[in-house]
């Protein structure tokens, strides 16, 4: 983990996001994520934001914070609420994202700071993400960095896992499987990318083929485009 390296993605990532979000047509037409708009895809990443700096001021006061405060139902109340500022369409929409890029850019100005401190002295070793998982506050620049640029595509216009730092695709994927090793039921399954990686979990299963930001593509969002296995591909748990 570089921490340093990470910052600079987040930085970049936002820039990025916030470029496309501002050229961004009807955010009111399906994302990736199931059952959610590119709006309510653009409310979480702002309302992520919020969250992660809870958990940075937590690592550096000691103070505990919750990462969503009010648990699952109030995140996805505010997500809603704010996905819901966006109205029919209309001849009039000459901003139709604007309101979305200005929270993203406000949230993003606010955390920036505290992801920075976090390379300094810390009070708790610690924090408690949503789910009761406990982590070191140096990952939290990794976390929202994998938000940004998962929701980035999850946009589905035009920015694809492609798009992405071929190293950083790499070390979302290792993320991906560390994750689904972590699973009460973990999957068999042997990934090999076009590039040459492997990734094993559980048992010997027939090979997953298919290049990297394909191959993240699947484990992040179920899409199986370009990856394929003899005899069909194994089902993936949902949440992992």
């Amino acid at each position: 983990m570089n921490l340093d390296a990470d910052l600079a993605a987040v930085t970049r990532h936002t820039e990025l996001l916030l470029d496309h979000a501002t050229r961004l047509g009807d955010v009111r037409a399906p994302s990736l994520c199931e059952g959610w708009s590119r709006a309510h895809v653009l409310s979480h990443v702002a309302r992520n934001a919020e969250a992660i700096q809870r958990l940075a001021e937590w690592a550096l006061v000691g103070e505990p914070r919750e990462m969503y405060p009010g648990g699952a139902a109030a995140r996805d109340a505010e997500i809603e609420a704010g996905a819901l500022r966006v109205g029919p369409a209309s001849a009039d929409d000459q901003r139709p994202a604007g309101i979305f890029v200005d929270d993203l850019t406000d949230t993003a100005a606010a955390l920036g700071p505290r992801l920075a401190e976090l390379t300094g002295t810390l009070a708790v070793d610690e924090v408690e993400m949503r789910g009761g998982m406990k982590v070191p506050p140096q990952v939290l620049p990794f976390l929202r960095l994998r938000e940004l640029v998962y929701h980035h595509v999850d946009l589905d216009d035009g920015f694809t896992f492609a798009d992405v730092e071929t190293e950083l695709v790499h070390r979302f994927i290792d993320d991906a499987v560390s994750r689904l090793r972590l699973g009460s039921h973990p999957p068999d399954l042997d990934l090999q990318t076009d590039e040459g990686d492997r990734w094993q979990v559980g048992a010997t299963a027939a090979p997953v083929h298919g290049s990297r930001a394909a191959m993240l593509l699947w484990l992040a969002r179920r899409i199986d485009t370009g990856v394929s296995a003899e005899g069909g591909l194994p089902e993936l748990p949902r949440g992992a």
